[in-house]
């Protein structure tokens, strides 16, 4: 799918389009959804160099996420994706042209949507493609801001059930799951303030000193957003530690119940097999009372070792 984004009488207009179109004056975007190959192919009329597929999107070579040819400058930037309690990460492929933007992906990306809605509304005015690109950016690292603090309340909770669930492998499973997200947002953190640098030293001629401005200044918020992402991992492992230790003494309170039912039932097993032997000289054997006494003795054992394990404070 072939989306274009122009700015006419300083009014966006979002055209879709299909194969047979041309590409329309004055546009600031370009948006490919999930192309085919006749998409790419028409891409290919408006580009000296090839299109890059998904594969080059995917890619993870530094020298093949960021690069500058006849078509402009290429980043190809790791975008985060919520599906439903899982952090996911998306990879867009930006072709910064000096007339317009390209922007490649195979999913949907919630932050590409958001621009869109904002651009729709009017509550970001941009007027180059180095403007919208930065705002797209801008729009990423607070969106990343607001998933380590997703990542701090579910910790709360999970701090909370360690000590106070008697399940614990729901426990376990949260806790891998948000170490699993925080992995995903550190990442993202780390490939967007690659691609800032990128920007800044290699297409600083091409930017405005405000924009330039917005980039350090979302250098910065990358960087104080770095302690938390390594405060958030430190407490996952805390918090794993004490889940296993506390798993430990849940385990160790089900072992000693048995151990102490065994030593209880020990006395009583040893008078059973006492009079369970089949000699025929045992005192007892002729005695009227000799079951009873077997029975009161067993059920005496029993209950004098129970007792002296509650004295002794072992139960």
């Amino acid at each position: 799918m072939i989306t274009a984004y122009t700015y006419q009488d300083q009014q966006l207009k979002i055209i879709e389009l299909t194969i047979e179109d041309g590409l329309p004056e004055q546009t600031l975007w370009l948006d490919l959804y999930k192309p085919d190959d006749d998409e790419r192919d028409w891409l290919s009329r408006y580009s000296v160099e090839e299109v890059p597929d998904e594969e080059d999107i995917n890619e993870i070579e530094a020298s093949a996420r960021f690069y500058q040819n006849k078509d402009g400058l290429h980043i190809n930037s790791l975008f985060p994706q919520r599906v439903g309690q899982d952090v996911r990460g998306v990879n867009v492929s930006f072709n910064l042209r000096s007339r317009f933007l390209v922007t490649i992906r195979e999913e949907d990306v919630g932050l590409i949507r958001l621009l869109r809605n904002y651009l729709r509304l009017g509550r970001i005015m941009v007027a180059t493609p180095q403007a919208l690109f930065i705002e797209l950016f801008n729009l990423k690292v607070e969106y990343l801001s607001d998933l380590i603090e997703d990542v701090y309340t579910v910790l709360e909770n999970v701090g909370e059930q360690v000590f106070e669930s008697n399940e614990l492998d729901d426990v376990f499973k949260l806790i891998t799951l948000q170490e699993d997200s925080n992995g995903k947002i550190r990442l993202s953190l780390l490939d967007t303030q690659r691609s800032l640098r990128y920007i800044q030293k290699y297409y600083r001629k091409e930017l405005a000193e405000d924009e330039l401005k917005e980039i350090r200044e979302m250098l910065s918020d990358i960087e104080s957003l770095m302690p938390h992402s390594q405060f958030i991992f430190d407490k996952l492992n805390f918090l794993l530690d004490a889940a296993m230790g506390f798993s430990g003494l849940q385990q160790n309170k089900i072992i000693k119940i048995f151990s102490v039912a065994a030593v209880v039932f020990l006395p009583p097993t040893l008078i059973a097999s006492s009079y369970g032997m089949n000699f025929r000289e045992m005192p007892e054997l002729e005695w009227y009372f000799g079951y009873p006494m077997a029975l009161v003795m067993m059920l005496a054992s029993a209950a004098g070792t129970y007792l002296f394990f509650r004295r002794k404070g072992w139960l």
